[in-house]
């Protein structure tokens, strides 16, 4: 045999050795059989064929076993199969353990499927959580607006973990009993001297109901008095009704002035008739004279007559014209 005959020999035979400890993890059998965790070749063999890396299982088995827990290489596999974070499952498992909280792999697994940190819940379980709620704005009636912010208290509640509401359900309700107790109050005086109505009030409502935390506490924070909100819209009630009072002021000017003009349109056409009646008083003298019914001096007598009518409206006019200028003429005086 020649020597690159050996040295291709060679080669193979070392490519072929890490190529039997990758899909024969040995170290990882040995340290499992040390570890008092039974577990074949086979089994990890099987893994590195299902593309399961056998070195997170078997870790996480053995945490498991060393903490008490009762699990296999069966269900590890099948949750990370599924997408799951199978060391975040078991050290949730353990802390729930240790902390005396019912807690199964199954809803453990259920919980971490469903997107939720279940370490993290089970943290929060055992050391509580407080949420600092945005400033809730409110107004009491008797119009003065209050803006309270409150801190909730809460625990993780692991059995409504899947399904239940998260913390802006949390916040969203808690939002809102805080607006209806300070709605409720009579004064804004009541609210600012016993805060802890609020909390009393927003507690009785059962607010953690089909949401995965129970709350514990709700402690107001802070209050700030804010505007009058009840002058505010007084302001803007009388402004309105102003507008509107002088909208229909406006209407009836216009209704009024439409009057007018129609009555000037009637007195026109009353006094058009009138001309036109005084026209025909001529034609009606004519007439006489032709018929005979009327003579020559009875015409003069006529006319004398509207003579002496027109001399006296002027003289009236006059008089009316002279008093008007000695009562300016004396009030000038004075």
């Amino acid at each position: 045999m020649t020597l690159p005959f050996l040295a291709s020999v060679l080669l193979l035979g070392v490519i072929g050795f890490f190529a039997l400890l990758y899909f024969v993890p040995v170290n990882l059998w040995i340290t499992a059989f040390f570890s008092n965790v039974r577990i074949s070749l086979f089994s990890l063999v099987g893994m590195r064929i299902r593309k399961v890396p056998p070195k997170i299982i078997v870790n996480s088995l053995i945490t498991a076993t060393k903490a008490g827990l009762d699990l296999t290489t069966s269900d590890l596999e099948t949750h990370y199969l599924a997408g799951g974070h199978v060391p975040s499952v078991i050290k949730a498992l353990i802390s729930a353990d240790k902390a005396n909280i019912p807690l199964s792999f199954k809803l453990a697994a259920a919980v971490d499927l469903a997107g939720r940190d279940v370490f993290e819940a089970v943290q929060i379980s055992v050391n509580p959580q407080v949420i600092n709620t945005p400033s809730v704005s409110a107004v009491a009636q008797d119009g003065i607006q209050l803006v309270a912010k409150a801190r909730v208290t809460v625990r993780a509640n692991i059995a409504q973990l899947v399904g239940g509401a998260g913390e802006e359900t949390i916040l969203a309700r808690v939002g809102e009993g805080i607006v209806t107790s300070i709605g409720s109050s009579l004064s804004h005086k009541e609210v600012l001297e016993n805060p802890d109505k609020i909390s009393k009030l927003v507690l009785e409502k059962g607010l953690d109901s089909g949401t995965a935390f129970e709350i514990l506490s709700i402690d107001i924070a802070d209050i700030d008095v804010g505007d009058n909100i009840g002058a505010k819209l007084s302001i803007d009630q009388a402004d309105a009704d102003l507008k509107v009072a002088e909208a229909k002021a406006e209407e009836r000017r216009a209704m009024a002035v439409a009057v007018e003009q129609e009555m000037k349109a009637k007195a026109q056409a009353s006094r058009a008739k009138v001309i036109e009646a005084e026209a025909e008083v001529p034609l009606a003298i004519s007439e006489a004279f032709r018929n005979g019914n009327l003579g020559i001096m009875d015409y003069y007598k006529l006319k004398n007559l509207q003579a002496d009518t027109t001399m006296r409206d002027a003289i009236a006019d006059s008089s009316k014209d002279d008093s008007t200028s000695l009562r300016n003429d004396d009030e000038d005086e004075d």
